[in-house]
């Protein structure tokens, strides 16, 4: 076995790429889905200009059995000077899992091999390996600052202007799902290039989770009449009681889990519970300031309400008001 370094600009990495056998190997992992396949394409699609579609092939690495994905790596291409490949999710294959370094070490020159591994286990074999020997590249999820960044970067290569602070207020506006920014962002600078507040609160809907967050967090902090203000705005846009009241309990099952971690950090929570760290990172302030008692008088108090609001006759506008009046008291 042996290991080349080799340093090429063309369509593949414009930086130095590590070769088994000569074959080229990049990982791509991380939970950052939309980085991760913007990463892709970008490598994707001057190999396919250059080489042509029947160069490119794709697996599934949880579908396919071991043996199609051994025979796909070690062929040579079919009409073409090159082949890549695309493998999602090998690590999940068993026999693949096992016998990775053989079935690497039978990958002719031409083979280029793209390892997509959403999620990887750091401590098996398998992890260890694609990090020491491949090009091996990491997509975390970004936290609000990190959206932020990305979204002034973005506007600027694509000849606008987005100050760091109204690229905050959007990502606090529409969430923290990169794939919508990345939408929103492009519908932005069709209107108009340099991107303001203005335009932003013209152009994009605030989304209801986020701004039952934003609502929670006024009544919180006493501003009972900004919390009042925001569930009208809700019940203007025809977001329906039943689903505020939903959005509701899903943040203070995020306070709950937010207040019973403890000291842990907001990257650990919210790898360990499975929410965003955006979402995370934003409870974390409220949470400091709440008791668990208060906590689970809110939880009861909501479930009243929801029980009540299918049971009777009572005016869920009211209810909702009069609770989000008693969350300052």
């Amino acid at each position: 076995m042996r290991y080349n370094s080799c340093s090429i600009t063309d369509y593949t990495w414009s930086h130095c790429i590590y070769c088994y056998n000569g074959g080229m190997i990049l990982t791509l992992t991380g939970e950052n889905s939309f980085g991760l396949q913007a990463a892709l394409q970008r490598i994707i699609m001057p190999f396919v200009v250059e080489h042509g579609d029947l160069a490119l092939e794709r697996i599934d690495g949880q579908e396919a059995d071991f043996a199609r994905i051994r025979e796909s790596l070690a062929s040579l291409p079919f009409l073409a000077a090159r082949k890549m490949v695309v493998l999602r999710g090998a690590g999940a294959n068993k026999q693949f899992a096992e016998k990775f370094e053989q079935v690497f070490n039978e990958i002719p020159e031409t083979t280029d091999l793209i390892l997509v591994e959403p999620k990887l286990d750091k401590r098996l074999s398998y992890y260890k390996f694609l990090k020491k020997h491949t090009d091996f590249r990491e997509f975390p999820e970004l936290d609000p600052g990190g959206l932020a960044h990305w979204l002034g970067e973005t506007a600027k290569a694509g000849g606008g202007s987005l100050s760091a602070g109204d690229a905050r207020y959007l990502v606090e506006r529409v969430g923290a799902n990169q794939q919508l920014l990345s939408n929103e962002l492009e519908k932005l600078l069709l209107y108009d290039s340099n991107i303001t507040r203005g335009t932003i609160d013209l152009l994009t809907e605030p989304t209801p989770q986020g701004t039952i967050f934003q609502l929670l967090e006024a009544a919180f902090a006493g501003r009972t009449k900004t919390a009042l203000e925001l569930y009208d705005e809700q019940r203007a846009q025809k977001v329906e009681t039943p689903q505020i009241i939903a959005m509701l309990a899903w943040q203070l099952h995020v306070l709950a889990i937010v207040k019973t971690a403890g000291d842990r950090s907001a990257d650990d929570i919210a790898r360990d519970s499975r929410i965003n760290p955006f979402v995370v990172r934003k409870s974390q302030s409220i949470a400091r300031q709440l008791t668990m008692m208060k906590l689970k008088a809110l939880v009861a108090s909501l479930l009243t309400i929801d029980q009540k609001t299918k049971r009777t006759n009572i005016d869920p506008d009211e209810a909702l008001k009069h609770y989000l009046l008693s969350i300052s008291l």
